[in-house]
Protein backbone atom coordinates (compact mmCIF):
# COMPACT_ATOMS: atom_id res chain seq x y z
CA UNK A 1 0.00 0.00 0.00
CA UNK A 2 1.63 3.41 -1.24
CA UNK A 3 0.49 6.01 1.62
CA UNK A 4 0.68 9.94 0.76
CA UNK A 5 3.31 11.44 3.95
CA UNK A 6 -0.51 13.39 5.03
CA UNK A 7 -2.09 9.79 5.05
CA UNK A 8 0.75 8.53 7.17
CA UNK A 9 1.32 11.31 9.72
CA UNK A 10 -2.62 11.11 10.35
CA UNK A 11 -1.95 7.24 11.56
CA UNK A 12 1.38 8.44 13.02
CA UNK A 13 -0.65 10.75 15.32
CA UNK A 14 -3.33 8.13 15.66
CA UNK A 15 -0.53 5.69 17.37
CA UNK A 16 1.25 8.46 19.65
CA UNK A 17 -0.99 7.16 22.95
CA UNK A 18 -1.76 3.69 21.76
CA UNK A 19 -0.22 1.11 23.80
CA UNK A 20 1.17 -2.27 22.21
CA UNK A 21 -1.61 -4.47 22.89
CA UNK A 22 -4.12 -6.41 20.65
CA UNK A 23 -6.97 -3.77 21.35
CA UNK A 24 -4.22 -0.58 19.47
CA UNK A 25 -4.80 -3.06 16.40
CA UNK A 26 -8.79 -2.73 16.60
CA UNK A 27 -8.47 0.55 16.97
CA UNK A 28 -6.20 1.50 14.61
CA UNK A 29 -8.32 -0.85 12.03
CA UNK A 30 -11.95 0.76 13.03
CA UNK A 31 -10.02 4.12 12.37
CA UNK A 32 -8.64 3.58 9.35
CA UNK A 33 -10.86 0.71 7.61
CA UNK A 34 -9.67 0.95 4.23
CA UNK A 35 -5.79 0.60 5.10
CA UNK A 36 -4.25 -3.48 5.63
CA UNK A 37 -4.06 -4.45 9.28
CA UNK A 38 -0.53 -5.41 8.07
CA UNK A 39 0.05 -2.01 7.11
CA UNK A 40 -1.42 -0.88 10.64
CA UNK A 41 0.90 -3.06 12.37
CA UNK A 42 4.00 -2.31 11.02
CA UNK A 43 3.97 1.46 10.99
CA UNK A 44 2.66 1.20 14.91
CA UNK A 45 5.61 -1.22 15.78
CA UNK A 46 8.31 1.32 13.55
CA UNK A 47 6.37 4.34 15.57
CA UNK A 48 6.49 2.09 19.07
CA UNK A 49 9.94 1.39 18.80
CA UNK A 50 11.48 5.17 18.31
CA UNK A 51 8.93 6.35 21.27
CA UNK A 52 10.60 3.31 23.58
CA UNK A 53 14.05 4.38 21.96
CA UNK A 54 13.57 7.46 23.65
CA UNK A 55 12.04 6.47 26.97
CA UNK A 56 13.91 3.16 27.84
CA UNK A 57 16.78 4.72 29.74
CA UNK A 58 14.76 5.92 32.45
CA UNK A 59 13.07 2.36 33.28
CA UNK A 60 16.99 1.11 33.47
CA UNK A 61 17.67 2.87 36.83
CA UNK A 62 18.83 0.06 39.42
CA UNK A 63 16.50 1.74 42.15
CA UNK A 64 13.75 1.77 39.13
CA UNK A 65 13.85 -1.73 38.52
CA UNK A 66 14.32 -2.07 42.29
CA UNK A 67 10.48 -0.25 42.79
CA UNK A 68 9.34 -2.44 39.79
CA UNK A 69 10.29 -5.34 41.48
CA UNK A 70 8.92 -4.78 44.88
CA UNK A 71 5.78 -3.71 43.55
CA UNK A 72 5.53 -6.65 41.33
CA UNK A 73 5.91 -9.16 44.86
CA UNK A 74 3.56 -6.99 46.87
CA UNK A 75 0.53 -7.07 44.28
CA UNK A 76 1.84 -11.07 43.23
CA UNK A 77 0.99 -12.19 46.64
CA UNK A 78 -2.10 -9.70 47.24
CA UNK A 79 -3.43 -10.48 43.74
CA UNK A 80 -1.77 -14.16 42.24
CA UNK A 81 -4.95 -14.67 40.05
CA UNK A 82 -4.35 -11.10 38.29
CA UNK A 83 -2.32 -10.27 35.24
CA UNK A 84 -0.50 -7.98 37.74
CA UNK A 85 2.97 -7.75 35.88
CA UNK A 86 0.82 -6.67 32.63
CA UNK A 87 -0.72 -3.96 34.73
CA UNK A 88 2.44 -2.59 35.80
CA UNK A 89 4.10 -2.69 32.24
CA UNK A 90 1.08 -0.56 31.21
CA UNK A 91 0.70 1.67 34.31
CA UNK A 92 3.85 2.73 33.86
CA UNK A 93 4.03 2.79 29.79
CA UNK A 94 6.58 0.37 29.33
CA UNK A 95 6.73 -2.49 26.89
CA UNK A 96 5.15 -5.99 28.53
CA UNK A 97 7.45 -7.93 26.90
CA UNK A 98 10.09 -5.57 28.23
CA UNK A 99 9.07 -5.32 31.66
CA UNK A 100 8.86 -9.07 31.69
CA UNK A 101 12.54 -8.93 30.99
CA UNK A 102 13.31 -6.62 33.53
CA UNK A 103 11.63 -8.34 36.60
CA UNK A 104 12.77 -11.82 35.49
CA UNK A 105 16.31 -10.59 35.20
CA UNK A 106 15.72 -9.25 39.20
CA UNK A 107 14.22 -12.50 40.32
CA UNK A 108 17.18 -14.44 38.74
CA UNK A 109 19.70 -12.43 40.37
CA UNK A 110 18.51 -13.63 43.57
CA UNK A 111 19.28 -17.36 42.88
CA UNK A 112 22.00 -17.12 40.50
CA UNK A 113 23.64 -14.76 43.06
CA UNK A 114 24.51 -12.31 40.39
CA UNK A 115 23.12 -10.90 36.49
CA UNK A 116 21.90 -13.51 35.05
CA UNK A 117 23.47 -14.67 31.81
CA UNK A 118 21.84 -13.45 28.41
CA UNK A 119 20.92 -16.75 27.11
CA UNK A 120 19.29 -18.17 30.14
CA UNK A 121 17.32 -14.85 30.18
CA UNK A 122 15.97 -15.15 26.67
CA UNK A 123 15.75 -18.98 27.05
CA UNK A 124 12.55 -18.49 30.07
CA UNK A 125 11.23 -15.63 27.94
CA UNK A 126 10.41 -18.19 25.20
CA UNK A 127 9.50 -20.81 27.35
CA UNK A 128 8.27 -19.64 30.69
CA UNK A 129 7.73 -22.90 31.89
CA UNK A 130 11.60 -23.23 32.83
CA UNK A 131 10.79 -20.58 35.60
CA UNK A 132 10.52 -21.86 38.74
CA UNK A 133 8.11 -19.47 40.29
CA UNK A 134 4.96 -20.83 38.80
CA UNK A 135 3.32 -16.90 39.11
CA UNK A 136 6.04 -15.38 37.90
CA UNK A 137 5.71 -17.78 34.91
CA UNK A 138 2.20 -16.91 34.72
CA UNK A 139 2.71 -13.00 34.31
CA UNK A 140 5.61 -13.20 32.02
CA UNK A 141 3.72 -15.37 29.46
CA UNK A 142 0.59 -13.18 29.70
CA UNK A 143 3.02 -10.04 29.14
CA UNK A 144 4.99 -11.81 26.08
CA UNK A 145 1.47 -12.87 24.18
CA UNK A 146 -0.31 -8.98 24.91
CA UNK A 147 2.92 -7.13 23.67
CA UNK A 148 2.86 -6.85 19.86
CA UNK A 149 5.94 -4.91 19.44
CA UNK A 150 8.51 -6.68 21.60
CA UNK A 151 9.01 -10.30 22.85
CA UNK A 152 10.18 -13.81 21.43
CA UNK A 153 6.37 -14.05 20.63
CA UNK A 154 7.11 -11.11 18.13
CA UNK A 155 10.46 -11.90 16.72
CA UNK A 156 9.22 -15.59 15.91
CA UNK A 157 6.40 -14.02 13.76
CA UNK A 158 8.65 -11.05 12.15
CA UNK A 159 11.10 -13.89 11.10
CA UNK A 160 8.60 -16.32 9.51
CA UNK A 161 6.74 -13.20 7.79
CA UNK A 162 10.28 -11.81 6.20
CA UNK A 163 10.55 -15.66 5.11
CA UNK A 164 7.39 -15.84 3.61
CA UNK A 165 7.89 -12.55 1.53
CA UNK A 166 11.31 -14.23 0.54
CA UNK A 167 9.39 -17.42 -0.42
CA UNK A 168 6.70 -15.08 -2.62
CA UNK A 169 9.16 -13.35 -4.31
CA UNK A 170 11.07 -16.24 -5.70
CA UNK A 171 7.69 -17.88 -6.24
CA UNK A 172 6.94 -14.46 -8.58
CA UNK A 173 10.07 -14.51 -10.56
CA UNK A 174 9.81 -18.66 -10.93
CA UNK A 175 6.14 -18.15 -12.50
CA UNK A 176 7.42 -15.54 -14.89
CA UNK A 177 10.68 -17.69 -15.93
CA UNK A 178 12.59 -15.19 -14.29
CA UNK A 179 16.39 -16.54 -14.05
CA UNK A 180 17.81 -15.48 -10.89
CA UNK A 181 20.40 -16.12 -7.58
CA UNK A 182 19.30 -15.89 -4.13
CA UNK A 183 20.92 -14.66 -0.78
CA UNK A 184 22.02 -18.14 -0.03
CA UNK A 185 23.42 -19.08 -3.65
CA UNK A 186 25.26 -15.60 -3.55
CA UNK A 187 26.75 -16.18 0.09
CA UNK A 188 27.87 -19.89 -1.40
CA UNK A 189 29.81 -17.78 -4.17
CA UNK A 190 31.77 -15.82 -1.60
CA UNK A 191 29.24 -12.55 -1.62
CA UNK A 192 29.60 -10.90 1.69
CA UNK A 193 26.90 -8.17 1.93
CA UNK A 194 23.78 -8.92 -0.96
CA UNK A 195 20.47 -7.94 -1.99
CA UNK A 196 17.90 -10.58 -1.77
CA UNK A 197 17.86 -11.31 -5.47
CA UNK A 198 20.19 -10.73 -8.24
CA UNK A 199 18.58 -11.62 -12.01
CA UNK A 200 21.11 -13.13 -14.01
CA UNK A 201 19.48 -11.23 -16.80
CA UNK A 202 17.95 -8.13 -16.03
CA UNK A 203 14.71 -6.83 -16.30
CA UNK A 204 12.58 -3.51 -17.08
CA UNK A 205 9.68 -2.46 -15.20
CA UNK A 206 8.18 1.09 -15.82
CA UNK A 207 10.71 1.88 -18.36
CA UNK A 208 13.51 1.32 -15.53
CA UNK A 209 16.27 -1.38 -15.19
CA UNK A 210 16.61 -3.84 -12.16
CA UNK A 211 19.72 -5.89 -11.70
CA UNK A 212 18.25 -6.82 -8.26
CA UNK A 213 15.40 -6.90 -6.12
CA UNK A 214 15.57 -6.25 -1.85
CA UNK A 215 12.53 -7.71 0.21
CA UNK A 216 11.46 -5.92 3.17
CA UNK A 217 8.56 -6.94 5.01
CA UNK A 218 7.80 -4.01 6.62
CA UNK A 219 6.55 -0.48 5.43
CA UNK A 220 8.94 2.45 4.49
CA UNK A 221 9.20 4.96 6.78
CA UNK A 222 10.80 7.94 6.24
CA UNK A 223 13.40 6.69 8.95
CA UNK A 224 14.06 3.14 8.14
CA UNK A 225 14.00 3.88 4.65
CA UNK A 226 16.73 6.42 5.06
CA UNK A 227 18.75 4.15 6.87
CA UNK A 228 18.50 1.27 4.13
CA UNK A 229 19.42 3.47 1.46
CA UNK A 230 22.96 4.41 3.43
CA UNK A 231 23.81 0.90 4.70
CA UNK A 232 22.17 -1.40 2.04
CA UNK A 233 20.35 -0.04 -1.30
CA UNK A 234 23.19 2.51 -2.45
CA UNK A 235 26.39 -0.35 -1.42
CA UNK A 236 23.85 -2.91 -3.71
CA UNK A 237 23.83 0.26 -6.74
CA UNK A 238 27.33 0.42 -6.29
CA UNK A 239 27.96 -3.37 -7.10
CA UNK A 240 25.38 -4.57 -9.42
CA UNK A 241 23.70 -1.48 -10.69
CA UNK A 242 20.19 -0.32 -10.15
CA UNK A 243 17.55 -1.83 -8.52
CA UNK A 244 14.11 -2.56 -6.98
CA UNK A 245 13.16 -2.57 -3.53
CA UNK A 246 10.08 -4.41 -2.76
CA UNK A 247 7.91 -3.09 0.46
CA UNK A 248 5.20 -5.75 1.24
CA UNK A 249 3.49 -3.65 3.75
CA UNK A 250 3.41 -0.40 1.74
CA UNK A 251 5.59 2.95 2.17
CA UNK A 252 5.44 6.46 2.10
CA UNK A 253 5.15 7.33 -1.73
CA UNK A 254 6.83 10.66 -1.60
CA UNK A 255 10.25 8.13 -0.75
CA UNK A 256 10.05 6.56 -4.53
CA UNK A 257 12.39 9.54 -5.86
CA UNK A 258 15.37 8.23 -6.67
CA UNK A 259 14.15 6.19 -9.64
CA UNK A 260 16.81 8.08 -11.99
CA UNK A 261 19.64 7.40 -9.59
CA UNK A 262 18.68 3.59 -10.17
CA UNK A 263 16.53 2.98 -6.89
CA UNK A 264 12.61 1.29 -7.43
CA UNK A 265 9.95 1.15 -4.97
CA UNK A 266 7.10 -0.75 -5.15
CA UNK A 267 4.63 -2.72 -2.81
CA UNK A 268 4.19 -5.89 -4.62
CA UNK A 269 5.58 -8.17 -6.95
CA UNK A 270 5.36 -5.67 -10.52
CA UNK A 271 2.85 -6.90 -13.36
CA UNK A 272 4.81 -5.24 -16.40
CA UNK A 273 7.80 -6.94 -15.94
CA UNK A 274 9.99 -6.65 -19.40
CA UNK A 275 12.57 -9.30 -19.71
CA UNK A 276 16.00 -7.25 -21.61
CA UNK A 277 17.31 -10.40 -23.91
CA UNK A 278 20.90 -10.27 -25.07
CA UNK A 279 20.82 -9.54 -28.73
CA UNK A 280 16.86 -10.14 -28.95
CA UNK A 281 13.85 -7.35 -28.57
CA UNK A 282 12.43 -7.18 -24.86
CA UNK A 283 10.14 -9.73 -23.84
CA UNK A 284 6.97 -8.79 -21.50
CA UNK A 285 5.99 -11.64 -18.80
CA UNK A 286 3.22 -9.93 -17.28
Amino acid sequence: MRLSRAEYKEIVRCTEHLRPTRQCMKTLKERFPHHSQSTLLSIFSLEYQKRTKRTISRHHFQEVIESYYQRYLSEAKARPADPVLLELANEVNLSPALMARLILDRFLQDWEEGPASKQVLTSMLREPSLISDRTLAKNVFQCTINDCCYGPLVDCIKHAIGHEAEVLLRYKLKERNLSFLDENQLRAKGYDKTPDIILEVPIAVEGHIVHWIESKASFGDDQSHRTYLNEQFWSYWNRFGPGLVIYWHGFIGELDSQRDRGILLKDCFPSDVVTLCHGTSPTTTD
